[in-house]
């Protein structure tokens, strides 16, 4: 057989080619293209993130009102009053439910939270940006970085300085909905994308969280009570699947599951996301809208409207002196909180976005650059709602954990701040995409810019 020559042929649209040998010939092959990361979403998954966005936006812009009500309130000589309505107890003793205001508010409202939290994750798994490794890989790297950062940052701060390890989890999460509130205060037109991308990595960081809220934040347990709750959520699954409809089942029934799992020393937001996850993300056929998606617009406006923000008003309620402030700035574990939030996220997200795209086959959008994922990197330092949650967790009624509170809300601060200087400077960029991407002419109520998609690709 004669022997051939492989050469190497360079396409400008599709990249190196290779010539693969053939019994008679040689085959021209293009190597796969470059997944391209912080692109054009599809048109279902854009309405979808935009949906949530939306609340998001609003119960976030309520909860920033929540929490500066707290911190004046505190902060006011009517602060006793605030003090008496936190700690106020009421419920019911027999079943070990005799709680205070606040710790309703972490224990039960934010049960709520979690399990909206739940079902969005649910469907990311199914039918979002994580249904499938080669989309997911990018944003889990991504969010896991951002979480071991801070967590080593607040580590090694806290053994340099002597000081307590219990917090170390404190600066992991996200606030979501506070990130989405400063991007409507700030007046940003980040494309759907960029916002995708945060909205993903906060759903990440619920995971996270709720993981490390299961595993390490637990009391002496109550093995019959979990048991109990084991069998209840194993009940919401059987009736989920028989496809049983009716609040009647499930409200008595999640209320029931959520007790036996407070009684049973595993934080009872925990039994939130269970049934989140528990929930259908798919319809079948005839039904408009899957159970999950359902709960989730019922669910979402109590949650972002109410739960977070009572529990945010209860939580934030920090008095604010030189001497607070100086300690936090010189105490270990506050100090490490606030360089975990803003210094690890940073490091961590930007890092790990971008050796997962310089490691696989994803390239940046050429429309955006680098310092646009940095700005978004900054912005996932606000730490709130469950950095507060956790704080409270690590250090229960002790001074270390008003100082944590504090150091939560300096970090958060610094970095809105921090992320509105860089975002701003882009935000012509962002303008232009953003009008690129709803431009609507035909007025058939979808972006022109999918019609192109599609009709390019047929």
């Amino acid at each position: 057989m004669r022997r051939g020559v492989c050469r190497e042929v360079w396409s400008a649209s599709v990249g190196p080619c290779a010539l693969l040998p053939t019994p008679r010939r040689f085959a021209v092959v293009a190597a796969a293209p470059r997944s391209p990361f912080l692109g054009l979403l599809s048109w279902p998954e854009r309405q979808a993130v935009a949906q949530a966005l939306r609340t998001e936006t609003v119960g976030g812009l309520v909860l920033l009102a929540a929490a500066v009500v707290a911190l004046v309130w505190a902060n006011t000589p009517f602060s006793g009053a605030y003090t008496a309505i936190r700690d106020f107890h009421f419920g019911i003793p027999a079943l070990g439910l005799d709680l205070s205001v606040g710790h309703w508010t972490s224990d039960g409202l934010l049960s709520v939270f979690f399990l909206v939290a739940g079902i969005e994750l649910k469907r990311e798994l199914v039918v979002g940006s994580l249904r499938t490794p080669a989309t997911a890989a990018l944003p889990v790297i991504a969010a896991v970085c951002g979480m071991a950062v801070p967590a080593a940052l607040y580590a090694a701060t806290v053994a340099v300085g002597g000081g307590s390890m219990e917090g170390w989890a404190v600066p992991m999460a996200t606030d979501i909905a506070f990130a989405l509130a400063v991007l409507a205060v700030i007046s940003t037109h980040l494309p759907t994308a960029l916002r995708a991308f945060l909205l993903t990595l906060a759903v990440v960081d619920d995971l996270g969280a709720i993981l490390v809220i299961a595993v390490f934040f637990t009391s002496d347990l109550n093995f019959w009570a979990l048991a109990g709750a084991l069998a209840g959520l194993a009940l919401f699954y059987v009736l989920q699947r028989l496809r049983v409809r009716g609040w009647w089942w499930y409200v008595p029934l999640g209320v029931t599951v959520w007790a036996l799992m407070y009684s049973g020393g595993i934080h009872a937001t925990v039994a939130g996301v269970a049934m989140g996850l528990i929930l259908r993300a798919t319809r079948d056929e005839g039904e408009q809208e899957s159970p999950g998606a359902r709960t989730g617009h019922l669910l979402h406006p109590l949650s972002a409207g109410i739960c977070v923000p009572l529990f945010a008003l209860f939580a934030a309620g920090v008095s604010i002196s030189g001497d607070a402030l100086g300690k936090v700035f010189t105490t270990p574990e506050p100090l490490g909180v606030i360089l975990g939030l803003v210094a690890g996220k940073i490091l961590g997200i930007f890092a790990g976005t971008y050796l997962a795209a310089r490691f696989t086959r994803a390239q940046l959008n050429p429309d955006l650059a680098w310092a646009d994922v940095f700005g978004l990197a900054t912005l996932a330092g606000i730490g709130f709602t469950v950095a507060l949650l956790i704080g409270e967790l690590a250090f229960p009624g002790s001074a270390v954990g008003e100082h944590v509170k504090t150091a939560v809300l300096i970090a958060s601060f610094t970095a809105a701040v921090l992320a509105a200087l860089l975002l701003r400077r882009r935000n012509a960029v962002y303008r232009r995409l953003c009008e690129e991407e709803n431009l609507d002419q035909d007025g058939d109520g979808i972006p022109d810019i999918y019609q192109r998609t599609e009709g390019s690709s047929a």
